[in-house]
């Protein structure tokens, strides 16, 4: 069966079965990657260790949000 095929049947389907198979494909896409998950914990704790060593100043809250009013 090509998409398009399976498309028109799904869109057949009664709304509630429509929304089970939308909520599985979404959450198939939103899976963790642990990789790029493991990239940021090093690029924190780096950032973090910059910042105690004082070789990283850090930007006020007030400045960060100054824009949105």
């Amino acid at each position: 069966m090509d998409r398009k095929e399976l498309l028109k049947q799904v869109i057949n389907l009664k709304p509630a079965d429509r929304f089970v198979i939308i909520e599985g494909i979404l959450e198939s896409l939103d899976k963790p990657d642990l990789t790029i998950d493991e990239i940021w914990i090093e690029e924190s704790e780096k950032r973090l260790g910059a910042y105690r060593n004082g070789e990283l100043e850090g930007i006020p809250y007030e400045n960060i949000f100054s824009d949105i009013k």
